[in-house]
């Protein structure tokens, strides 16, 4: 079997060298290229393996138009801004796209959906497997425990990530609201501070931590009166999110237009 070619977008980034090194190491796939900004010193430049140093052949590009063309499937972990554009240019071109931006609103969303009708897209807010099956055991345990069980998501990334809650935070959230057949929106509480009324039943809680560079750590926490259940997931390094979005190009490469999740990628029930 010939080698999926691979392009990604802001190579360079913090998430962009761990893909770049996740592709480099799988013997199914070849990376193609990768784009910057064009005022990026290393324009021009032949990518590295972030870790061994070891020089491809192929050059950092501003050009993400190129990059597309010459893909099977793009990677796509930038900015809402930037994912657009690349969602329609992958569309314009028949190339597939694996897409792990955060902080999306929901015209950004509607964008991405609208992209999938004639083109392979996933979009998901982590590709760890662990996180997935994470999301999949909160739906469970929250359409078991009732309203007598408050429920709290707690998560902690570096210092630098902007969004919060987290994407996955979020994500989590929406599977603890689908559990209990209700909707986020009319249930979710992230602002206490300066709160001084007592929690409200059946709202679903979040807590955001900064610092370091934590990869990302989540817990939901179902919390009765005399009893805690925790399930929480610890991230050590970037490279589990990178390993899961190179295994959802390689299947996506194989399914016809749609729009799909780590879910639909995994194997995991929806229901």
């Amino acid at each position: 079997m010939r080698q999926i070619k691979i392009g990604i977008t802001g190579c360079l980034g913090r998430m962009g060298k761990v893909l770049t090194a996740a592709v480099l190491d799988n013997c199914d796939t070849a990376l193609v290229g990768g784009t910057e900004t064009a005022a990026h010193p290393e324009i021009g430049e032949f990518i590295r393996h972030p870790v061994s140093g070891g020089q491809t052949d192929v050059k950092i590009t501003s050009d993400s138009e190129e990059l597309i063309r010459a893909a099977d499937v793009i990677l796509d972990f930038t900015c809402p801004t930037a994912t657009k554009l690349h969602a329609t240019s992958a569309e314009k071109n028949g190339t597939a796209i694996v897409i792990g931006t955060t902080g999306l609103n929901s015209d950004d969303e509607a964008v991405i959906k609208a992209t999938s009708k004639s083109n392979k897209v996933v979009y998901a807010s982590n590709y760890s497997s662990g996180v997935n099956l994470l999301f999949y055991l909160t739906r469970q345990a929250a359409s078991i425990l009732d309203d007598e069980f408050d429920i709290e998501i707690l998560e902690m990334h570096h210092r630098d990530k902007v969004d919060a809650p987290s994407g996955t935070a979020l994500s989590l959230g929406m599977e603890a609201a689908s559990g209990r057949n209700v909707k986020l929106e009319d249930v979710k509480d992230s602002t206490r501070h300066g709160i001084s009324e007592k929690r409200i039943t059946g709202n679903i809680g979040f807590a955001s931590l900064r610092g370091g560079n934590v990869a990302g750590e989540h817990a939901v926490s179902f919390n009765a009166d005399d009893e805690r259940i925790e399930i929480i997931h610890k991230a050590g390094d970037r490279i589990i999110f990178a390993r899961g979005a190179v295994k959802a190009a390689l299947w996506v490469h194989q399914q016809k237009a749609g729009l799909y999740d780590m879910f639909d990628v995994l194997g995991l029930p929806k229901d």
